[in-house]
């Protein structure tokens, strides 16, 4: 029998012996508590209905004031979770110094640093640092291809994970992207450490570790062509191409019948995608066709 019922007939004063100990059972003590101090109003008349007892239950359920299981340790435990609340608060909007920065693919950002060196990321990249402690720290972490305009004043680290670039205040541009990485000098000097190759790199010089090969090289430019919406490639695997032009144009590209190791020397616009396919496409022997807004397919023409 369920606890109303048994409520109901206990009112009408109908309990059997079994049916008042299960009604002394029932978990709730509170209200006994509550039908005692108000049953008198129910019993008090022979002419109760069924109707007096749902009001009854509206009212104790209006009433009823939650119950509260004792336990000598519960204010210990709320002191600390108030304090560990406290401090994830404290920690989370007063010590939290990491800035992060990314773009998405298509995009450019160009961000300021605390002692005002500028930083332009190009398309799917991102830095990280700490505002906390960069005057005495100038340091930050780069994932993928980055110029910088460095302030003069302490050492500046570009830390990646094919290795680090460290200058004091000059121009240069960082590439990291996976098995390729490249940093060309464009004023000043830079010193750049990857595994146990160390080169210090004057305007104009480049630094390149692709596909575990490391190679020198010089440059005429005073600034990476993709600050002008440009990409260029100087003998740079095909592949390395296709996955740029992805990064600028946020598309896909697949290829057939074609040797993605082949070397591309040139340059396409950020601007324009179907110019940009006949840029690296003709050169190379190729074909293309947009299979989809978002899908292009790179083939080799058959010999």
């Amino acid at each position: 029998m369920d606890k109303d019922c048994l409520i109901e007939k206990w009112l009408k004063d109908e309990l059997t012996d079994s049916e008042k100990e299960l009604f002394n059972k029932l978990e709730d003590a509170k209200i006994n508590e509550y039908i005692i101090e108000n049953a008198h109003h129910f019993k008090a008349s022979h002419f109760s209905k069924l109707d007096d007892f749902n009001s009854f239950k509206t009212h104790y359920k209006s009433t009823k004031a939650p119950v509260k299981k004792l336990n000598w340790f519960s204010p210990f435990l709320k002191i600390a979770s108030i304090i560990v609340i406290g401090l994830g608060v404290y920690f989370s909007f007063f010590t939290n110094t990491i800035t992060h920065i990314e773009t998405l693919a298509s995009n450019k950002t160009v961000i300021e640093l605390p002692d005002h060196s500028k930083v332009e990321l190009n398309a799917l990249s991102s830095i990280e640092f700490n505002t906390k402690d960069w005057e005495d720290n100038r340091a930050l972490k780069l994932n993928g291809e980055a110029y910088f305009i460095v302030a003069k004043g302490k050492i500046f680290d570009v830390k990646t994970n094919s290795g680090i670039v460290t200058v004091v205040g000059t121009q240069f541009n960082v590439k990291q992207r996976n098995n390729y990485f490249e940093v060309t000098c464009f004023e000043g000097v830079v010193k750049v450490t990857s595994d146990t190759i160390t080169r210090k790199l004057l305007a104009g010089d480049t630094y390149r570790i692709l596909n575990g090969k490391f190679t020198e090289g010089k440059t005429l430019a005073s600034e990476p062509r993709w600050r002008e919406n440009m990409s260029d490639f100087e003998a740079i695997p095909f592949k390395e191409v296709l996955l740029e032009l992805e990064r600028q144009y946020n598309i896909q590209v697949s290829f057939k019948n074609i040797d993605s190791s082949r070397l591309f020397t040139g340059t396409f616009s950020h601007n324009n995608l179907e110019n940009a396919l006949i840029a690296i496409t003709q050169p190379m022997n190729m074909t293309y066709e947009l299979s989809s807004p978002n899908l292009v397919i790179i083939h080799g023409k058959k010999k």
